[in-house]
């Protein structure tokens, strides 16, 4: 997909059509193909991960430790060819090689070199086969490590916080007029019959879902709002299962943040679009509709309801980046496992996730409902 830097993001598929990895400036990453929930799924109207339900990830991680702050990350090498992922896993870094290894690394050295450390790690085997330095400035992230086979930099969407720079496309026109076209377009006839549409409002469903819709505001992957309200809708029984899917994780101490619900057909346009064919793979094709469209997809993280703030992911809502797959093997444990707990209260009450969005699911009854192009302001939210 072309961003605001250039680069470009495309998924790519294995012979049976699961995505298999994606192509970011000039990069190939693949995915790990070892996870147990690997998806089988190819594209946003089809059948979810083999693995669904996932199963409950188990006790809480305890939170990194300050020495590793600033150390987690993907790395390339100056071919950009090779691609290194240092994690962490109870409390010690790995570093996964290009092949998928796993290797535990060891501090084998640390100096102060004036306002820098210098660390050099190697793996713990009987027969090391990585070394690795690299210099940090206090919990600052670390950019570039140098290995035995050469050097490895960051990747940009590797930072800590996120880079929007693999967020935003480049609408192929105005925003505005891209929304006047879609406003004046009708959605494609559809044959069958279908349930009567029953939109909820989730806000006034619990005080524990929470909103915080991008669409509404310009921090979206367009740069540019698409609708004229922050609400969020799903069908009644998508609904219902929301509520049940928060019940379990509330105990637990987490709250549900929807980024959005039900999408407005003539959004789903819009989408398409504005986006450039490589990044198409990203947007639902208005042609054939969304379930967004149908009132039953729901895009979603979590907080903690102690301190009301978003809790750290893998990667960012709408990233474009290998950080977005479910299975995506780096980051944190805490961040693995919110992930995960997310998934596993999602699942069990009939949702399954989209094999290239950790924060997107969709209901299983989907099919039963039409493609729906009213917009906010005209839903009737007295009903809830």
């Amino acid at each position: 997909m072309e961003t605001n830097t250039r680069q470009e993001v495309s998924f790519f598929r294995d012979k049976s059509g699961k995505i298999a990895g994606l192509k970011f400036g000039g990069r190939t990453f693949r995915r790990d193909s070892s996870n147990a929930s690997e998806p089988t799924s190819s594209s946003e109207n089809s059948s979810g991960p083999a693995g669904s339900p996932a199963s409950f990830p188990g006790p809480q991680p305890s939170h990194l430790q300050r020495d590793l702050n600033g150390k987690i990350g993907d790395f390339a090498d100056q071919t950009e060819k090779d691609l290194l992922v240092i994690l962490e896993r109870s409390r010690r870094l790995y570093l996964r090689d290009s092949g998928g290894l796993e290797h535990v690394l060891k501090l084998l050295r640390i100096s102060p070199e004036g306002e820098q450390t210098s660390f050099t790690y190697t793996s713990d085997e009987a027969e090391p086969s990585w070394v690795l330095g690299f210099k940090q400035r206090g919990s600052d992230p670390v950019w570039q490590l140098f290995t035995q086979i050469g050097p490895y930099h960051r990747l940009s969407y590797s930072v800590p916080t996120g880079s929007s720079s693999v967020n935003l496309v480049k609408p192929l026109r105005s925003v505005k007029e891209i929304r006047v076209a879609a406003l004046a377009a009708t959605p494609p006839e559809e044959q069958g019959s279908f349930r009567k549409n029953d939109l909820v409002e989730l806000a006034k469903l619990n005080p524990a879902i929470r909103l915080d819709i991008r669409y509404a505001t310009a921090d979206n992957f367009l740069g540019s709002p698409v609708y004229a309200q922050a609400r969020a809708f799903l069908q009644r029984p998508a609904a219902d299962a929301l509520l049940r899917a928060l019940r379990r994780l509330q105990p637990l101490g987490y709250g549900l943040l929807v980024h959005d619900g039900y999408r407005p057909w003539y959004v789903t346009k819009i989408f398409w679009d504005a986006t450039p064919d490589s990044g198409k793979i990203f947007v639902a094709d208005p042609a054939q509709g969304s379930r967004h469209n149908r009132g039953c997809a729901v895009d979603l993280t979590l907080y903690d309801l102690k301190t009301n703030e978003p809790v750290e992911m893998t990667g960012l809502f709408d990233e474009m980046s290998p950080r977005s797959f479910p299975d995506y093997s780096g980051g944190t444990s805490l961040q693995r496992w919110h992930r995960d707990l997310l998934r596993w209260a999602m699942e069990a009450e009939g949702f399954t996730v989209f094999e290239a969005e950790w924060w997107h699911f969709d209901y299983k009854d989907w099919r039963e409902y039409a493609i729906s192009n009213i917009p906010f302001e005209k839903l009737d939210a007295s009903k809830n």
